[in-house]
């Protein structure tokens, strides 16, 4: 008897026995559930069997029978009202536990349980419903098998990696039949946020409406995805919505988990607690760096990956360089904590980073992961892991607080069958092509590729991912290959940038001649690129498709 817990009121297995029973009560389960049919196999008890040594141990039971693969509407039914009236928790089986668990998610459905929600619950107890994913976002019950919307290429995603492809698709044709799914009304230019924070941008230069900027001739499908059936080439919507395609770019971005760490939410935007990575707080950052003229300045970086591993430490540079030149950096010690070994990942920009430190006199910890905030009274403590994998929790006092989210690929990701064992968009690294599946491709930061997650990166890629697309409908020479491309332009003072651009294993990628601008050195140069070119580079050229210095070569290769 192998149990699944799959919610606090319900676990499943395969069958039970009625010697089974005693150790299910003494497991604390008060209510049995049976949905296997007398009769499947031959060493099989009969439910009045399982019902008599229930009733002996003081359990209820019910017997709910479920052909195997065809789980009808009103046995959905007849289980939801059984989990209403049996006292919990209660236990459910048949042969292997996958009727039992299929019960409960449609049932979920039908409680407008969100859809991702019951899916990871089914994948961690060892259950895939994505085979009836369309029925539980139909409430359960059995759906129409038609689609509300058909197109060539659909795009899920409207930030910038799914705008900048479904443009460089237009510019390789102008005809092409592509609609873009996006519930946001406002689409944001992330990477600006650090300027607010550093008092360099208003907030309000970093948003444009999602209708203004979505391609013409692209069909803006205003909705939320529940989940994925690429065997039948389906995206499904909520609602029980959907959306077939012949070819699917998956481009969502991350899910920014403030819930990580315990009592962030409850504190954030105030008690000196904010963040960059979030568009109504990068201006409390700002705010707070003007007022701090002494006390304790904390930075935080969660483990990896997260979007633009250098924004934790920008914070930290823009923050004290305004102290520094306004003379008040001596009555404020500033800290660092960096769930990682080292202040950078590409070691070239590690020299100029460091003269920065001393300069600001701020204070490294390394292999420090924030857990948890108490903003009242300005306490945050860390988990320190040493070299030997020993752990040890610190506490520590702030005036303020700079803290950067652990970061992971959204619900409906995670829980869908597109992705690797960590959580990933699996794909090809050159290719950016769907692992499993030839009509799906993924760019930006949600794809499992080992390169840094920024927007220079999706500015790379969405090129490639076009013209790959191009080449397997027959309109393009050959197929190109990502080469990791990603670029940090780390904010070391106001007027200056260590620009770091570099690819896969760390490779260094300059765009620019050495002569030119040295990357490797802080800039005047790289600081007039990130604060004058790159906005409108954004805006008007990435994400309308023209690809200056980012277009693709094709390798010529023989289609089978």
């Amino acid at each position: 008897m192998d149990i699944k817990k799959i919610s606090d009121q319900l676990s499943v297995s395969g069958q039970v026995l009625p010697g089974d029973i005693i150790a299910l009560k003494k497991g604390g389960f008060r209510s049995i559930i049976c949905n296997r049919p007398d009769g499947e196999g031959a060493d099989q008890p009969t439910y009045n069997e399982i019902e008599a040594a229930a009733k002996k141990a003081g359990i209820q039971a019910r017997h709910i029978p479920v052909t195997a693969g065809k789980v009808r509407d009103q046995e959905v039914s007849a289980f939801g009202v059984a989990l209403r009236e049996l006292p919990g928790p209660v236990f459910a089986y048949c042969r292997t536990g996958t009727r039992s668990a299929t019960l409960w998610s449609l049932n979920e459905g039908a409680n407008q349980t969100p859809i991702p929600d019951i899916l990871s619950a089914t994948k961690a107890a060892g259950y895939d419903m994505n085979g009836v994913v369309r029925r539980i976002a139909n409430g359960g019950k059995t759906p129409t098998d038609v689609a509300d919307t058909t197109h060539d290429i659909v795009i899920v995603g409207g930030g910038a990696g799914g705008i900048s492809v479904a443009s460089s698709l237009l510019v390789r044709s102008n005809d092409l039949d592509i609609a873009i799914i996006d519930p946001a009304d406002v689409h944001y230019y992330q990477p600006g946020w650090t300027m607010v924070g550093g008092g360099i941008f208003n907030a309000d230069q970093t948003a444009k409406t999602m209708a203004s900027i979505i391609p013409s001739g692209v069909k803006w499908i205003k909705a939320a995805v529940s989940a994925f059936e690429p065997d039948n080439n389906a995206v499904i919507l909520d609602g029980c919505r959907v959306v077939k395609y012949k070819r699917l770019i998956v481009a969502p971005g991350l899910k920014l988990n403030w819930n990580g760490i315990e009592g962030l939410t409850d504190t954030l935007g105030r008690n000196g607690v904010t963040s960059n990575y979030r568009y109504d707080l990068a201006p409390y950052t700002w705010e707070l760096v003007q007022n701090l003229k002494t006390g304790r300045a904390l930075f935080t970086q969660p483990p990896m990956p997260i979007k633009c591993a250098g924004a934790p430490q920008k914070a930290l540079y823009l923050s004290a360089d305004y102290w520094f030149k306004n003379r008040t950096i001596s009555n404020i010690d500033i800290e660092f904590y960096n769930s990682g070994g080292v202040l950078f990942g590409v070691k070239e920009y590690v020299p100029a980073l460091m003269d920065y430190i001393e300069r600001y006199d701020a204070k490294l910890n390394f292999m420090h992961t924030l857990t948890k905030v108490d903003g009242s009274n300005k306490r945050a403590w860390f988990n320190k892991v040493d070299g030997e994998g020993n752990t040890e929790l610190i506490e520590a006092e702030f005036d303020m607080l700079h803290v950067v989210p652990p970061q992971i690929a959204p619900d409906f990701i995670r829980a869908s069958p597109l992705v690797d064992e960590n959580g990933w968009i699996d794909v090809d690294q050159a290719t950016l092509r769907h692992k499993a599946y030839d009509n799906i491709w993924s760019l930006g930061d949600v794809m499992n590729a080992p390169n840094a997650k920024t927007a220079a990166a999706a500015r790379a890629q969405a090129p490639v991912v076009a013209n790959n697309i191009m080449y397997d409908v027959g309109q393009a020479e050959g197929l190109s290959h990502y080469n990791g491309y990603g670029s940090c332009p780390l904010t070391v003072e106001r007027g200056k940038i260590v620009l770091a651009e570099f690819g896969y294993g760390g490779k260094l990628l300059p765009s620019f001649p050495r002569w030119m601008l040295n990357g490797q050195k802080p800039s005047r140069m790289a600081w007039l690129l990130k604060e004058k070119i790159l906005p409108p580079i954004y805006w008007k050229a990435m994400l309308k498709g023209k690809e200056w210095l980012v277009k693709p070569e094709a390798i010529t290769v023989a289609k089978d």
